[in-house]
C-alpha cells in the first residue's frame, strides 16, 4: 500500500491543476462577454456663459446716488424704490454702514459685495455727525426740567441742543411714528439721539418707560378717503383740531395741521399753497377741498400800500379784539402780527397787556408802543381750576402744557389746587403766570 500513496497524492493534485485552470479560463471568458455589453455613454456637456454685465465699483457714498445709481449697482428698480424709501424713513440719509445694511432690500451677500467700498462709518448711527465725515460732539443738552417731548416743536429741540436738521429729523421720526414718541423706548430708537443724549433726558421725559403691548408698531395708515362731500364754506385758520376731523382727517393728522399752522406758519394760512404744502393733506384730498377754502389772510395785491384809507384810533382798540389788519397797520411785519394773534389764541386771550411781548421774536419797542396805546379788556377769558380745567386745554396752554401731565396725574388723588399746585414745584414765576388763568 504504501508504494502507491505518493501516486494518489500526485493525482489528486493534478485534478486540482486542471480544475483551477478550467475555472480561470472560464472566468476570463465571461468577463471577455460583460466588457463587450458595456457601452461608455459621454454625456453631453454644455457651457453656459453669464451674459449679465460685470458691475464695476468704486468708492460711493450712498446718500448721494440718484435711482438710476443704483440700478448701475446692480439693484432691480423694486428695491431701489425700497432703498430710497428706507433712506427717507430713517430721516433723508444713512448715518453709517450698520444702518444701511438692515434696508430689507439689501441681500447679505450684496452688503458684503458693496461693503469697501460704502463711504460711511461703521456703527456710529446714533453720534452727531459734521460735514462729511460727520465727526460726534460731545454735548450737554441745556434740559431745565421735566418735558414730554410730543409737545417740543423744531425749535424746542434746538434750545435742547440738537441742530437745525438733527431737530427737523427728530420731529420726522415722531411723524412715522404716528405724531407721538410713545414711550422712552420708543424715543431712545431714533438714530438722531445718541446714548448718551438719551442718558441725559431719560430723568426729565414725562413718558412711559416701555411702550403698552396693546399699541400696534406700525407705521402711520394713509389716510383713508373721506365717505362724505363737504358742502360748506371754511376758514382753515378758524378751525381746531376737532373740526379738521369733521372734514375727514385723523385725529393725528387733525393735530398735525394745527400744530404745523399754529408752530410753524406762526398762527395762519397765508394762501392755498401753505395749505397744501402740509405733508399729511395729500393732493387728492386738497382738490377736494380746496374750492371750499376761504382764507380770512388772502394773499396781499401788490397795491396794498395804497388800499389802507382810513387809519385805525389805536387807543380805542382792545388788544384781545386787535386784527391782522390792524397790527399791520400799526407797523407789524406779517410774521410779527401772525405771532400775536397765534399766542393770543394759545393763551385764550391775554389777561395783562404786558404779555404780548412774550410773543416769540416780535419787535418789542414796537410792542411796548402798542401797549402803551391800546387798551385790555380780560373779562371774556376763561379760566379754570386745576381740577377741572380740560385736559386738551392743558396740554396746549403755553403756560400750563409743560406741567399738564403732572396735573393731570395729581388731581386724580388729589383734586385740590393748592395740594397740586405744591407738588408741581414749580419756580415763582411760572407760577405766577399759571395763577392768571386759574379760578
Amino acid at each position: 500500500m504504501k508504494p502507491n500513496l505518493p501516486f494518489q497524492i500526485r493525482k489528486r493534485q493534478i485534478y486540482s491543476l486542471v480544475i483551477f485552470g478550467l475555472l480561470i479560463i472560464i472566468g476570463q471568458f465571461s468577463f471577455s462577454i460583460y466588457k463587450r455589453n458595456q457601452r461608455d455613454d459621454i454625456p453631453a456637456i454644455q457651457f453656459l456663459s453669464n451674459s449679465q454685465p460685470e458691475v464695476i465699483l468704486t468708492e460711493f457714498d450712498p446718500n448721494h446716488l440718484d435711482a438710476d445709481q443704483w440700478k448701475h449697482l446692480g439693484f432691480s428698480e423694486k428695491q431701489v424704490k425700497s432703498i430710497l424709501k428706507y433712506k427717507d424713513i430713517v430721516g433723508g440719509s444713512f448715518q453709517s454702514k450698520a444702518q444701511f445694511k438692515k434696508c430689507y432690500a439689501v441681500s447679505p451677500e450684496k452688503y458684503q459685495q458693496l461693503e469697501p467700498y460704502i463711504l460711511l462709518p461703521e456703527n456710529n448711527s446714533k453720534q452727531n455727525y459734521q460735514n462729511n465725515y460727520r465727526i460726534y460732539e460731545k454735548k450737554k443738552l441745556a434740559i431745565r426740567g421735566k418735558f414730554n417731548p410730543d409737545h417740543y416743536s423744531q425749535k424746542d429741540w434746538q434750545n435742547l441742543g440738537f441742530s437745525e436738521k438733527q431737530a427737523a429729523a427728530i420731529l420726522k421720526y415722531k411723524n412715522y411714528l404716528g405724531g407721538s414718541f410713545i414711550s422712552k423706548e420708543k424715543l431712545k430708537e431714533c438714530f438722531i439721539i445718541n446714548d448718551e443724549q438719551f442718558s441725559q433726558m431719560s430723568g426729565y421725559l414725562i413718558l412711559p418707560d416701555k411702550t403698552p403691548v396693546n399699541i400696534a408698531q406700525k407705521s402711520p395708515t394713509k389716510q383713508e378717503k373721506a365717505t362724505f362731500r363737504i358742502s360748506n364754506y371754511f376758514d382753515p385758520n378758524a378751525l381746531n383740531a376737532e373740526q379738521w376731523q369733521a372734514l375727514g382727517f385723523t385725529e393725528k393728522q387733525a393735530n398735525v395741521i394745527v400744530n404745523y399752522r399754529d408752530k410753524n406758519l406762526r398762527g395762519s394760512f397765508k394762501s392755498l399753497e401753505d395749505i397744501k404744502k402740509c405733508f399729511v393733506i395729500s393732493e387728492e384730498k386738497f382738490a377736494e377741498i380746496k374750492p371750499w377754502i376761504k382764507l380770512s389772510f388772502p394773499e396781499k395785491p401788490k397795491d396794498e400800500k395804497n388800499a389802507i384809507t382810513e387809519k385805525t384810533d389805536f387807543s380805542k382798540v382792545d388788544v384781545n379784539q386787535i386784527t391782522f389788519k390792524q397790527l399791520r397797520e400799526f407797523g407789524f411785519t406779517e410774521k410779527d402780527a401772525a405771532g400775536i394773534l397765534a399766542f393770543r389764541k394759545k393763551l385764550g386771550g391775554f389777561i395783562h397787556k404786558n404779555q404780548l411781548l412774550e410773543t416769540y421774536e416780535i419787535d418789542r419797542a414796537m410792542g411796548e408802543k402798542l401797549i402803551y396805546s391800546a387798551q385790555i379788556d380780560n373779562s371774556n377769558v376763561k379760566k379754570y381750576s386745576l381740577s377741572d380745567a380740560p385736559e386738551e386745554w392743558l396740554k396746549t396752554h403755553p403756560y400750563f402744557k409743560y406741567s399738564a401731565d403732572k396735573i393731570i396725574y395729581y388731581r386724580i388723588t388729589n383734586p385740590d389746587d393748592k395740594k397740586i399746585i405744591k407738588f408741581l414745584k414749580l419756580k415763582p414765576e411760572y407760577e405766577e403766570k399759571m395763577r392768571l388763568y386759574l379760578r
